[in-house]
């Protein structure tokens, strides 16, 4: 990409005024876009859907410091404006790359923002709006951590409705008559993520709870087998199993046994012959007539697509991960009995050694790695995000500086942008990728190479960046395929 600088302004404070003013009239055209076309805008990946002014002006922040870019909202804003006076089809549609475009090749053959933006984006003028296929069903197993997070995301992505429905969450009866509400609550207040963005009402008389206009029946069974799910009015479901309670097909079976499912996914390693899938690097084998898909583990999710993409260039030999892992639910508050090793011993007073699968079960969506990687992993006194440090041997000797310039294209121009995020500032901490919708943060300043022995730090949101992950092969298994805008060179 070629590197653009913009004049210092005159003065910083106008110059911030007129920028704002110019992202806070993006919200009603990224919005008439979103409801009326269900067209997706981005900058550089970064969502612009229900975003406030502040995070719309990040969001370009963000490419300034990564891209090496100064794409602002002058730029950017006649880009918007021009798409939302277009009758658009479907799409994933990144407004900063095309504005870059245009500023680095649309300028100099002497065209209109206007004409550029419709070259852009031809063959989706006048198609349908609408996708051709009704919405699907969702039901959530479960409702702990990744179960909310996961409504979370359903909730906001729902659109016009067409695509993914979430209709109803499972969980054990408790005997308390306080329930949905508390259930409510948890999905509305959450310690780490933050209050949900909208709003969440409690009906009674019906057992569900209404969030941003879509109702969510709350199913009280302490089994598969009790439920039903045409009673409901659910049909052709996908059954996204929070639980990990089981995690081989005869297990998971259980949920295709009742009525109004048709597939299911398990957020968790599968065993025996599972499909473990990490989206972007082996989603491909996902088939028409899977119904049971395992999402895999956070850890998997989070080191595959880098060693992928350091496999690609450098070739990876062999190496040793290690995970540093916040602390989960299943460990205990104090010391008290455990049945695993060490995890007996309380969570937030200790780092605590243990082990992880996530090394071995690369080997099951990377066939290259198998058998090339060994893993383990610390548990530490933070309630989210963890990182991986990964230290590897490669086929031919390199630099830091190659290393960290190739993984900065990697995550910004290759089809693995949404797993690779990149951070090139010496101040970041684990708080600082709460939220983070990739599979991971590639962490530059933190590169160490010698020769052919390189030290990569990746770090993660084993929460929210691992549900966005199930969530996109959650759409894969729905048949939810979104055109992506500017289609790659």
């Amino acid at each position: 990409m070629t590197e653009r600088k913009r004049a210092r302004p005159a003065d910083y404070f106008a110059d911030w005024k007129e920028r704002e003013a110019l992202a806070e009239g993006m919200i009603p055209l990224v919005g008439k876009l979103y409801r009326n076309n269900n067209v997706k805008t981005y900058i550089y990946g970064q969502a612009l859907v229900n975003r406030s002014v502040l995070e719309i002006m990040q969001a370009h922040r963000v490419v300034r410091q990564v891209e090496q870019n100064e794409l602002s909202e002058f730029e950017t804003f006649p880009v918007i404006k021009a798409l939302a006076d277009l009758d658009l089809g479907t799409a994933h549609i990144d407004a900063g790359r095309i504005a870059v475009g245009y500023e680095t090749e649309g300028k100099s053959q002497g065209i209109s923002v206007e004409e550029y933006v419709k070259s852009q984006v031809s063959d989706l003028i006048g198609a349908s709006a609408e996708p051709s296929r009704e919405s699907r069903d969702v039901v959530l197993y479960g409702f702990g951590r990744i179960g909310r997070l996961m409504a979370r995301l359903l909730i906001e992505k729902a659109g016009g409705g067409e695509n993914l429905r979430l209709k109803a969450v499972v969980v054990r009866p408790s005997g308390k008559e306080d329930d949905l509400v508390k259930r409510a609550s948890l999905l509305q207040r959450d310690s780490v993520h933050g209050q949900f963005k909208g709003t969440i009402r409690v009906d009674e008389e019906r057992s569900s709870f209404v969030a941003n206009g879509n109702e969510i029946k709350v199913i009280y069974a302490g089994s598969p087998q009790e439920i039903d799910y045409t009673e409901y009015g659910i049909k052709d479901a996908i059954v996204v199993d929070n639980t990990g309670k089981w995690r081989n097909r005869d297990g998971l079976s259980q949920h295709l046994a009742c009525p109004g499912v048709s597939k299911v996914i398990l957020t968790a390693p599968g065993k025996g012959d599972l499909k473990n899938i990490v989206f972007g690097i082996n989603d491909g084998e996902i088939s028409n007539d899977d119904t049971i898909i395992s999402a895999a583990s956070c850890t998997t999710n989070a080191i595959a697509p880098p060693l992928k993409a350091l496999d690609d260039e450098f070739k990876v030999l062999n190496g040793h991960v290690e995970t540093v892992h916040a602390y989960t639910n299943d460990q205990n508050l104090i010391d008290n009995y455990h049945s695993a090793k060490r995890r007996g011993r309380s969570a937030p007073l200790n780092m605590v050694l243990t082990e992880t699968g996530a090394a071995k079960a690369v080997g099951k969506v990377l066939p290259q790695m198998q058998g090339k990687l060994t893993g383990n992993a610390i548990r530490v006194p933070t309630p989210n995000v963890s990182m991986a440090i990964m230290k590897l041997t490669l086929g031919r000797e390199t630099t830091v500086e190659e290393v960290n310039e190739y993984m900065r294209k990697v995550a910004l121009h290759s089809p693995l942008r949404k797993q690779i995020d990149y951070s090139n500032s010496p101040e970041v901490v684990s708080s600082d990728f709460v939220g983070s919708r990739h599979a991971c943060i590639y962490d530059s300043e933190a590169t160490i190479v010698n020769g052919s022995s390189a030290v990569i730090y990746c770090w993660y949101d084993n929460e929210f960046g691992y549900s966005c992950q199930v969530h996109r092969i959650l759409e894969k298994m729905a048949g939810v395929d979104y055109a992506i805008y500017p289609k790659e060179s």
